[in-house]
């Protein structure tokens, strides 16, 4: 994409940046998260690795949407999206929220453990090209591992704040966001690729659409890391990626996320910061292709142009 490798910070949080964007909720803090009490059963299987009998866990066959959490500690694993029936007796997913879960190999020499990252609960075992999905991989989770969230509401928001890579890596990271999509938004050309944009002749952005769960992060939180996490003085372009597809612009779908944005880039410039974010009606969002989607997680690199610095 650019002439320069990017990406920004892992679930084991990139020290400083992470700890400072997800503030209480940095892996720093999750650390030091109280840990729930846990039943006798419980224990055998999370903290001595036993395995509960296949069929009988409470989410085997549960399909509602929502989000799994550590039975020990409260972290989240897993998402809905990423369960599918594998026919195995324990609930499967085929991928988990990046980093939440570390793998190390098993005490009998051949499979590989799954552990919770934050805790080191045990959580199951991990099987590769099985060919179950198109990411050939199935997670095997114990249920009494896992409590379930279910999510009532979602919400969605768009930003487009220089590369898209650094923009989504960010979000990726922070509590609540359930969702992330690199695209293109703005502007007038149908359907447009990636080199259509780079052109300057279609009037998009590079931009990410954001869903989120609105019981733990709110529009203003999310708006706020959008600030924080690129320079909204820059005129077309971010860092040394220059032209009008790099602008720092929110795209707002109702008057809530309107009068936020403007409420917070009021506060950028009692501060001193020339604020050139553009506040526009959110159009039609075109997705990316596939190779641009979670770019910095696949290439494990970090955001050149895209680093935290606190604002507000």
């Amino acid at each position: 994409m650019k002439t320069i490798t990017l990406v920004a910070v892992a679930i084991i949080l990139a020290a400083t940046a992470l700890t400072l964007i997800d503030g209480s909720n940095s892996k720093e803090e999750d650390k030091k998260m109280k840990t729930n009490k846990l039943t006798a059963q419980e224990e055998q299987v999370i903290l001595h690795k036993g395995t509960e009998r296949p069929f009988t866990g409470a989410y085997y066959n549960n399909k509602s949407q929502g989000y799994y959490t550590c039975k020990q500690c409260d972290a989240p694993l897993y998402r809905s999206e990423d369960k599918f029936d594998s026919g195995c007796g324990w609930p499967s997913f085929d991928d988990e929220i990046y980093g939440a879960v570390k793998r190390i190999p098993d005490a009998d020499g051949v499979r590989i453990e799954i552990q919770c990252a934050n805790c080191n609960g045990h959580l199951g075992h991990v099987f590769l090209g099985e060919g179950f999905t198109k990411k050939n991989t199935r997670h095997c989770v114990n249920s009494i591992s896992l409590n379930f969230i279910p999510i009532e509401k979602t919400e969605r928001a768009i930003f487009a704040s220089g590369c898209f890579w650094g923009t989504e890596y960010h979000f990726r990271r922070m509590r609540g966001v359930l969702e992330t999509t690199v695209g293109y938004t703005g502007g007038h050309t149908e359907n447009p690729s990636y080199e259509d944009v780079c052109s300057g002749k279609t009037g998009h952005a590079e931009a990410m659409e954001v869903i989120f769960d609105p019981a733990r992060v709110s529009y203003e939180e999310l708006a706020r890391l959008f600030f924080e996490t690129h320079d909204p003085t820059q005129v077309n372009g971010q860092g040394p990626d220059i032209g009008d597809q790099y602008r720092s612009e929110i795209f707002y779908l109702d008057e809530h996320q309107k009068e936020t944005a403007q409420k917070l880039i009021d506060l950028l410039k009692a501060k001193g910061y020339k604020v050139v974010t553009r506040l526009t009606p959110a159009s039609r969002f075109w997705k990316a292709e596939n190779y641009h989607q979670e770019y910095y997680d696949k290439k494990h690199g970090t955001p050149y142009c895209h680093i935290y610095r606190k604002k507000f």
